[in-house]
């Protein structure tokens, strides 16, 4: 008689990373009639997003069915990194930045540090499908956020309480994943090796 063999993690668990474009909420169904997920793809229906990314932000998306490898990443206990390029309102001075990456005290809690820099050219990067509202008597700049942790809007809020607004943002990377190859609206499955390094980045120890 043959015996069934237990099937594998990887061939049990399904890991895309998805370049998430403006205006897409990270959800597969909406009443309002709004964009999801499912207007990509195709995914298979088990997963879900690790996270979220705003309806009016950009860049890499975790997708998976993984509930345990989700619930470590989005732990803050874990410190796990995240990186994004934010455009903002004006140049922020070098006090503006050092509160940026020495934390500060939004809506009752303080921010980890962060690392924080101001890049000296804009980065290359797809056009928006709905363009940015400049006004054309302020300038604006782009800096580089590296995050321990994850809670809602914090890049916006963050650069928001030191004065620059920010205008456009698009997260660039998660732990060891990246978009490299991705254009917005396209995804693909990680490989076995980035599915590796995805859960040793997933169970390190807590920082």
């Amino acid at each position: 008689m043959k015996i069934n063999q237990p099937k594998s993690r990887d061939a049990e668990s399904a890991y895309f990373v998805f370049n998430k474009p403006y205006g897409v909420l990270c959800q597969f169904t909406d009443s309002g009639g709004r964009r999801t997920l499912s207007a990509f793809g195709p995914f298979p229906r088990s997963v879900y997003s690790v996270g979220r990314l705003d309806v009016d932000s950009e860049g890499l998306l975790l997708l998976t069915n993984d509930g345990s490898t989700k619930h470590l990443l989005l732990d803050p206990k874990f410190g796990h990194t995240r990186t994004y390029l934010a455009q903002v309102e004006r140049i922020p001075n070098e006090e503006a930045l050092e509160r940026l990456r020495n934390g500060l005290v939004i809506e009752g809690a303080r921010t980890r540090p962060a690392a924080v820099e101001m890049l000296r050219e804009e980065p290359k990067l797809p056009e928006r499908e709905v363009a940015i509202r400049f006004r054309k008597t302020v300038p604006t700049c782009w800096l580089r956020l590296t995050l321990s942790e994850g809670r809602n809007r914090q890049v916006r809020k963050m650069t928001a309480a030191v004065g620059h607004p920010t205008l456009r943002l698009v997260r660039t990377e998660f732990g060891p994943l990246t978009l490299a190859g991705l254009k917005p609206g396209e995804s693909r499955k990680l490989s076995k090796t980035e599915v590796t390094s995805l859960l040793a980045f997933a169970r390190r120890k807590p920082t």
